[in-house]
């Protein structure tokens, strides 16, 4: 893997900030060096001497997320129209987990609207609707515009070159596009505004589980590379009307995306 903000960020699931932060901690303990097109490279063992240990060692594996997993379980399974209860004792059984930890999972699941707690019953999964996406694009458009206003003068120009370069067109055929929804979270990152940030923590589960499920869907993934493609280098061209209408116009196409899953 190579050693870039964007490469590191997808492996551990985390935001660019956190990598950036390490990359600069183990430039300063001597472990990397920055080549002179910018980009950093680890130390080779003979420049430190090292034992050859240190060239053989792999890029460790980001811990088992029970919580993503069940989640991306149970969002397939609202988007098809199931809404059922759910016994924590069969869940904790399914995915070889505790009770406790189930439950605890549960709970988050219900804070972010994925799961109703109903008392005396137990858990209730949410069924998709399309009057809850269309409600939750009109208030995802009017934050995340705003989060675009307040993350402006933070925006870096190599971040989104990074983000362009990761929304990708197939060359052909039989090549499937490369989509990256990055460009959203750091937008929010960067405005640093906690209300903003808690509203997409607290309602921005569910959707976004079902906005990535598009990368599935060829045609709806070419869109939406194009409509990445459009923000970012409106963004780069400091055309900033033009970034707010190509992200309004982008958030706004999502709700079409209802019609993939009702026609399945």
């Amino acid at each position: 893997m190579p050693l870039t903000i964007n490469a590191l960020a997808k492996h551990y699931e985390v935001s660019f900030t956190p990598v950036r932060t390490a990359l600069e901690q183990l430039a300063e303990q001597g472990l990397l060096t920055k080549m002179p097109n910018g980009r950093l490279a680890r130390i080779e063992p003979s420049e430190k001497g090292a034992t050859s240990k240190l060239d053989e060692a792999e890029l460790p594996t980001p811990p088992r997320n029970s919580y993503t997993i069940i989640e991306g379980d149970l969002v397939d399974l609202s988007l098809e129209g199931e809404s059922i209860y759910l016994r924590e004792e069969a869940t904790a059984e399914k995915y070889g987990l505790s009770r406790s930890a189930v439950r605890n999972i549960f709970h988050r699941l219900a804070g972010s609207g994925i799961l109703d707690h109903i008392p005396r019953r137990g858990w209730r999964l949410r069924t998709f609707r399309q009057d809850d996406l269309d409600s939750f694009c009109e208030a995802r458009e009017v934050l995340e515009l705003k989060a675009l206003d307040l993350a402006q003068p933070h925006l870096l120009d190599a971040d989104l070159q990074t983000m362009l370069a990761s929304n990708r067109l197939p060359s052909s055929v039989g090549e499937a596009p490369v989509l990256d929804n990055l460009l959203h979270s750091y937008f929010i990152d960067k405005a640093d505004n906690f209300y903003i940030k808690d509203f997409f923590k607290r309602h921005g589960g569910y959707f976004t589980m079902m906005f990535r499920k598009e990368a599935k869907y060829r045609d709806a993934a070419i869109k939406a590379v194009h409509e990445h493609q459009d923000i970012l280098t409106a963004l780069l061209d400091k055309d900033w009307r033009g970034a707010r209408k190509a992200l309004s116009c982008h958030i706004r196409n999502h709700r079409v995306l209802s019609e993939i899953w009702t026609s399945r």
